[in-house]
């Protein structure tokens, strides 16, 4: 009476998180497989991520599909950037160099993570207004930003706009799928998340037989 975990989460399932957004994406996984084992949800802290993007592990680097699912499954639960680290960790060691779909997936990790800890909300990727604007725009809230750094979003990203009275950063970004990446560097900028080291993990050392 299920679907298959692979319809879910596999390449056979058309648009995988652009269809539902990474949180709800996330969710699903984690209450299918709990419903499953018989165990209960924990409820964790919410951010709605709305990202259109290529996030996934790919059949030929993560073959086995209990590997992939147990992988989303943990990647869902994250709490901390050393817990998405570990993972990044784990899988250059088990499966090799990490491919753009599983990188954009610790992307997006990374993102709740740092959301979470910085009281946002909301982060949804849209098309731009046009007319000489941005391609696409992050909208972020609520956010906070010192005088200073609002005079250097003005300064640096003309295209970008901040409205301090309901806490709503329009982010100017490249493009939608690039979305992630791009609101880290730049809410990292702008003094709203900590500076990060998020550099290739290096391979875990084998273990000795």
């Amino acid at each position: 009476e299920f679907r298959g975990a692979g319809n879910l989460v596999g390449t056979g399932q058309s648009g995988h998180i652009a269809a539902v957004g990474y949180d709800l994406y996330c969710q699903l996984v984690t209450e299918a497989v709990a419903g499953l084992k018989g165990e209960t949800v924990e409820e964790l802290p919410e951010v709605k991520i709305e990202i259109p993007a290529a996030a996934h592990l790919p059949d030929d680097y993560a073959p086995k599909e209990s590997m992939r699912l147990a992988a989303y499954r943990r990647l869902a639960t994250v709490t901390t950037l050393a817990e998405v680290e570990d993972i990044a960790t784990e899988w250059l060691d088990r499966y090799g160099p990490i491919p753009e779909p599983a990188d954009m997936l610790l992307q997006l990790a990374r993102l709740r993570v740092l959301a979470l800890g910085a009281g946002i909300e909301e982060i949804s990727a849209v098309k731009g207004p046009g007319f000489g604007g941005p391609d696409a725009v992050a909208r972020i809230r609520p956010v906070t930003l010192k005088a200073s750094k609002e005079v250097r979003l003005g300064r640096v990203d003309p295209k970008s706009k901040y409205d301090a009275e309901i806490g709503l950063l329009s982010l100017a970004v490249s493009s939608r799928e690039q979305a992630a990446p791009e609101t880290i560097a730049a809410l990292t900028d702008l003094g709203v998340f900590p500076e990060l080291d998020v550099s290739e993990p290096e391979p875990a050392a084998a273990a000795s037989v």
